[in-house]
């Protein structure tokens, strides 16, 4: 167990980190890193499956293709939720994508209601409205809507909630989703390169191996994730989740200086109790069910 939460640990370390890596290459737009992202991710993938010598799923997958309409859609949503990040994350709005993480799990527990018809306890609802009344109070005091923060928590929320019940697991699913990205974004690359406005290679050495070192970026936190949530319980995972967050806020404002003023102290203050009455709750109630099924 010890080895899985440091797998684990170290998969959101990594999350929590990332504004560095794309920070260092912001001069590159971010449909071009999306792109990078994912014609690597789909190398990487294609070379762990290849070791691992697990091809089956493809035969799997050729034998009725309809059974690639899960991973079109998770394509999609890891579309938008890569190029909202990446966008976001090179146009000074960190402390907003990290938002966007802490309000994730809270939308999760919605998905869940709404298409998977779980039930939620009241400490959970009460924990929904914390949540929300803080993001109201964010919208409210920005003037706008906090976009970036609900679109990478509502495109990441209903993506797990279609890999969850799709039937691959992880490298896999990833290679399928890439696989489905792979031709569009490798033609958008070469159209770059055509017109002599791509970054590859051409901009400078350090920014040639970031872009190629991208998929390598995208795939050590989700092998490390995956090897982790195999071995440690749920309770664990939802602790440490809010590591990834919680350092892309510190990040944001003490090495960017990403302005933190008192309408978003009040509203990020909001938005984290509700995490804490959420987490709480969770395990309050998984310790009570521990202790009835021992004394049952």
């Amino acid at each position: 167990m010890k080895n899985g939460t440091l797998a684990a640990l170290g998969a959101y370390v990594m999350w929590g980190l990332f504004p560095i890596y794309w920070k260092t290459i912001e001069h590159v737009p971010a449909p071009e890193i999306l792109s990078h992202r994912v014609v690597w991710s789909l190398v990487v993938a294609v070379l762990l499956l290849g070791a691992q010598r697990q091809w089956g799923w493809l035969r799997w997958m050729v034998e009725k293709p309809v059974r690639l309409l899960p991973f079109a859609g998770t394509a999609l949503l890891l579309s938008i939720n890569w190029l909202t990040y990446l966008w976001a994350n090179n146009n000074g709005h960190i402390v907003e994508t990290s938002l966007g993480y802490f309000i994730n799990p809270l939308v999760n527990v919605l998905l869940g209601v709404v298409f998977l018809r779980e039930r939620m306890r009241p400490w959970q609802w009460a924990a929904i409205g914390l949540a929300t009344a803080g993001v109201a109070y964010l919208t409210f005091g920005f003037g706008r809507l906090t976009w970036i923060a609900l679109t990478l928590a509502l495109s990441f929320g209903f993506y797990g909630l279609i890999r969850k019940t799709a039937a691959l697991r992880s490298v896999e699913g990833l290679a399928a989703e890439t696989g489905l990205m792979f031709l569009p974004a490798l033609c958008f690359l070469i159209y770059l390169a055509a017109r002599g406005t791509g970054s590859f290679a051409t901009v400078s050495a350090p920014t040639t191996t970031l872009l190629a070192f991208a998929g390598f970026a995208t795939a050590t936190p989700l092998i490390l994730f995956a090897y982790g949530a195999r071995r440690v319980p749920l309770t664990t995972l939802g602790v440490l989740q809010y590591a990834a967050p919680t350092l892309q806020f510190l990040v944001g404002v003490l090495i960017y200086g990403e302005s933190f003023t008192q309408t978003r102290l009040i509203g990020f203050s909001v938005i984290w109790v509700a995490l804490l009455l959420y987490s709480i709750e969770g395990l309050v109630t998984r310790r009570r069910l521990a202790q009835a099924a021992a004394m049952g």
